[in-house]
């Protein structure tokens, strides 16, 4: 018997995958506000005041830096993380296919590789502020927090191509050049997104940290920083809020995506 689509199941999965986050939040929101009734200390604001100073930030802007707007200091990160994700998506891509595709290249680097992977990328930052400077270090501080989850993902999807394929392509005449740009780089596409849906993770963490040390940047980070530091806490979680915020569009739309693709390729996921 062939199996039917059935709409109304995929409505209903929805609405309880919405009713699940909606019951998440509101427990979240209530949980938040207990700890900050329990603590009774300034440092922890309850939602409502985070909510208005967040409000507050929207409509008239802070009032430390010239009314700057909330809109600037988005624009300002956003401009720094997008430059160090597409620096990680250029350098990364191309030496994971090349690394997955020579087992010599890849025995010679994978100790190099082994030995920076773990410093956090957050390490970096002060060093890169002090050497390279305040235009060009946050944004290396993003790149070097994506591109290693993008490097070795895009060397795991090229170790996952089936050999078969290989084979048959070679088998019907086509070189090593054709093989590479219609075989491996198509089968490894999946594990791209994959390895940019992780990095943007952790390439938000990393631009939040770096403009903690760039102030001329002026971005979400450097704002927190800068209302923590005057005492401002509700202020501070509101910023805290709008960087999870991001965070979630940025890696729900790559997680979208990345279904989309995987789904195209005929991978589960």
């Amino acid at each position: 018997m062939m199996f039917k689509y059935d709409k109304h199941n995929k409505y209903h999965r929805l609405l309880r995958q919405i009713l699940i986050i909606a019951v998440s939040l509101v427990i979240f929101v209530e949980a938040w506000w207990v700890v900050s009734i329990i603590a009774d200390v300034s440092t922890v604001p309850t939602p409502a005041q985070t909510w208005n100073a967040l409000i507050d930030l929207i409509q008239n802007g802070d009032s430390m830096t010239n009314n700057k707007t909330l809109w600037s200091y988005i624009g300002s990160s956003m401009s720094t993380f997008l430059k160090g994700f597409g620096l990680a998506l250029l350098v990364a891509v191309p030496l994971g296919l090349i690394l997955g595709k020579f087992e010599s290249l890849r025995s010679f680097s994978t100790p190099i590789i082994e030995i920076l992977r773990p410093i956090a990328p957050i390490a970096w930052a002060p060093i890169f502020m002090v050497a390279i400077g305040y235009d060009l270090g946050p944004m290396l501080v993003v790149f070097v927090g994506i591109f290693f989850p993008l490097l070795t993902n895009v060397i795991f999807g090229v170790s996952k191509i089936d050999s078969k394929l290989v084979d048959a392509s070679k088998t019907l005449g086509a070189s090593d050049t054709q093989i590479f740009i219609k075989v491996m780089v198509p089968s490894t596409i999946p594990y791209i997104m994959n390895g940019i849906k992780v990095g943007l993770g952790i390439g938000w963490m990393c631009i939040v940290a770096a403009e903690l040390y760039a102030s001329p940047l002026g971005g979400i980070g450097f704002y927190l920083s800068e209302q923590a530091t005057a005492g401002y806490w509700p202020s501070a979680y509101a910023a805290i809020a709008v960087i999870a915020v991001l965070g979630l569009l940025t890696t729900g739309v790559a997680e979208y995506i990345h279904k989309m693709v995987s789904k195209r390729m005929g991978m589960d996921v």
